[in-house]
């Protein structure tokens, strides 16, 4: 029922085998003119799909009836390789070395010094030499003191900023979006806020500007742009993006992209994901092996992610609760 990588693979071979008779000589002549690149000069790849080279843009044009029904083949294909491909995991919490939860309450973002260290750590007793508990609302990491205003916080975010720091970045452009923490609201600085963190690789910055264009706040309501800012934020890694491409597609009647999406967000600690694929097993949508693969990803992420003060932590306050 879900063979749809197999699919995908038999697809590209017929592309490759049908597409202008891809014989060694047209690999290295245009697509339209036959010119090779010792006559026209350095020939260069259709972008979409990566099949075919052209002289210039005149023959890529030339020729694109005859080859946007191929391209356009491989170029789903080509997008879903790299849909569904395994996003990177969290990096671990730089004190205690476990990975970091992916829940947002498991760990706390450091304005000081830019690390993103786990609840756990936070909330971790500090002892002196003589063995006495000592006040741990320093920075368990740099050991700076805690801002004292929002001014001082912001003096932080903004060192930050320039020092590229893609979370700083995004919490400045969520400040401005919300008009809060003494900044004016400023949808235009969000966005460039937001688009500054994505390219430096913060996968909620993405997620947020496709959420931004799905609901229509500060921008126009442009769904393709939500889906592929949205989709970016999932290869980034962003269990949230994923979670909501895996509800688009099941409402969408796709059901085997909807279990792809699902089960990988699940192997990053999604439980509302595990949640559809068991509501998808139900339903005959999913198989047993699917819903027992999901369960054992989600407990083998579980093992990778628990710890005794991480638990501790999470007993002494809902916020602090990290799956």
């Amino acid at each position: 029922m879900y063979s749809i990588d197999s699919d995908y693979n038999l697809i590209a071979i017929r592309i490759v085998q049908s597409s202008i008779n891809m014989s060694t000589e047209d690999e290295v002549s245009c697509a339209n003119c036959g010119k090779g690149e010792e006559e026209s000069g350095k020939l260069k790849s259709c972008t979409a799909c990566k099949l075919v080279k052209y002289c210039s843009r005149d023959c890529q044009i030339a020729h694109r009836s005859q080859h946007k029904r191929e391209c356009r083949k491989r170029a789903a294909v080509l997008h879903d390789e790299k849909l569904f491909k395994q996003p990177p995991s969290e990096e671990d919490c730089p004190i205690c070395f476990l990975q970091l939860p992916n829940m947002l309450y498991g760990w706390r973002y450091q304005s000081c010094c830019g690390k993103v260290i786990c609840t756990g750590c936070v909330c971790a007793p500090i002892y002196d030499d003589q063995g006495n508990e000592v006040d741990n609302d320093k920075c368990p990491f740099c050991r700076s003191l805690p801002p004292s205003s929002d001014e001082e916080v912001n003096e932080r975010l903004t060192k930050r900023k320039e020092a590229g720091d893609a979370q700083a970045i995004f919490s400045l452009g969520c400040y401005y979006r919300d008009g809060s923490d003494g900044f004016t609201q400023d949808y235009d600085k969000a966005l460039e806020h937001w688009h500054r963190a994505g390219e430096l690789g913060h996968a909620a910055a993405y997620s947020t500007i496709g959420s931004a264009y799905y609901k229509g706040e500060g921008v126009e309501i442009d769904k393709k742009k939500a889906k592929h800012f949205v989709e970016n934020a999932a290869i980034r890694g962003s269990v949230v993006a994923r979670h909501n491409l895996g509800l688009v597609e099941r409402e969408a009647g796709n059901m085997d992209r909807a279990l792809k999406h699902f089960i990988i967000a699940v192997g990053f600690g999604d439980s509302d994901s595990l949640d559809c694929i068991k509501e998808m097993f139900t339903y005959g949508h999913a198989t047993k092996e699917d819903y027992t693969k999901a369960l054992l990803s989600y407990q083998k992420y579980l093992g990778e992610i628990k710890s005794r003060q991480r638990d501790e932590a999470a007993a002494a306050g809902e916020e602090y609760r990290y799956y």
